[in-house]
């Protein structure tokens, strides 16, 4: 899955090269039709317990670490390969997982907030500048900005 993943991952960042906006429509149509025969050899490599093999444990029996991946993998199919479809949609998660982390950062150095409106003001802060980056603005500019004018953040991604 892994060597799958990298290849179509590879796939787009050659189309996004050649200017293309989307992959053609038969190669989408492999890349899935491999990703769903992937599944089921993981599926078949990995198969769900047996409640023969549990005498007396009533509930749900509990499945290995790869089965639950690739039943997840197997639900969630078009999020997973929705960067094939939308050269828009990144790869990865990176992004989001760098968006949240100086929250994380912010609350293991000092323990917490001391109130709400501090969270929320600290929230507030970090979204703004992780707009203004996605946006391909300086961020400098725009906090001053910000305060020289009293702007709200369209007025100033139209004014930077």
């Amino acid at each position: 899955m892994i060597g799958f993943l990298i290849e179509s991952k590879q796939a787009v960042e050659q189309a996004k090269k050649k200017g293309k906006k989307r992959l053609d429509p038969c190669a989408i149509h492999e890349y899935e039709h491999r990703y769903k025969t992937i599944i089921a050899a993981g599926m078949k490599a990995n198969p769900p317990p047996n409640r023969a093999d549990c005498p007396g444990k009533r509930g749900r029996l509990k499945r290995s670490k790869a089965r639950n991946l690739v039943e997840r993998l197997g639900k969630l199919q078009q999020e997973t390969l929705r960067f094939l479809h939308d050269f828009q949609v990144p790869f990865d998660n990176n992004l989001a997982e760098r968006d949240i982390r100086m929250m994380r950062v912010q609350q293991k150095i000092s323990g917490s907030f001391r109130s709400y409106q501090g969270a929320l003001a600290f929230c507030r802060i970090r979204s703004y500048i992780s707009t203004i980056r996605k946006q391909g603005l300086s961020v400098i500019n725009a906090i001053m900005n910000a305060f020289e004018k009293d702007l709200t953040l369209k007025d100033c991604l139209q004014t930077t």
